[in-house]
């Protein structure tokens, strides 16, 4: 809850004016999924083809995003809903500032992307990357999906907590059947 005291200050700058001075036309890209669906993986591929193209972008990553800002917070669902509220508000902050900003969170629950899709407007896109749980179980790099189900870690979405599928994606991509340089052709497509 805000503080009575506490008041907006408009800047003289729009996110327009910002972003012309960039010449780049800015998004926001969030990519929701499974722990071990390819996320940041496409998210990081994504922004060196934009680097490339002269698009000045930044990743917000769920794992990097939790070594600071986010610390505090565990796993719990109420957790999880300021665990995206707060990176929401700083995705919305970066890209008042013009760039495109890719969100690379697992995000398990709808209204939350929703809050903030409202919270970004026109600008949001939502990339479903869609990859079943055995095959993120295959990746699993971290061994996050051994730990769940030898009971080690509670509250592990897709093991013993939900993810609600996005309905109304702007793109799904099959992290399975495609491979990055596919999905990654995909979403320059998109925001082209």
């Amino acid at each position: 809850m805000t503080s009575p005291n506490v008041q907006w200050h408009e800047s003289q700058m729009t996110r327009e004016d910002r972003a012309r001075l960039l010449k780049q036309q800015n998004k926001v890209v969030w990519f929701t999924g499974l722990s071990g669906s390819g996320k940041s993986t496409l998210a990081h591929a994504l922004e060196k083809a934009l680097h490339d193209k002269g698009v000045l972008t930044y990743t917000l990553d769920g794992d990097n995003v939790r070594h600071g800002l986010n610390a505090n917070l565990g796993f719990s669902p109420e957790d999880r809903e300021e665990n995206i509220r707060r990176v929401g508000e700083v995705a919305k902050l970066f890209y008042d500032a013009g760039l495109t900003v890719l969100v690379c969170f697992i995000s398990p629950y709808a209204k939350d992307r929703d809050r903030v899709r409202e919270l970004i407007g026109k600008d949001f896109i939502e990339v479903f990357v869609d990859c079943p749980v055995e095959e993120c179980e295959k990746r699993d790099t971290k061994g996050l999906y051994k730990k769940a189900r030898a009971g080690e870690i509670k509250d592990f979405t897709g093991v013993n907590a939900p993810y609600e599928a996005p309905e109304k994606a702007e793109l799904v991509l099959k992290s399975a059947e495609q491979d990055v340089d596919a999905c990654v052709a995909s979403l320059l497509k998109l925001l082209a």
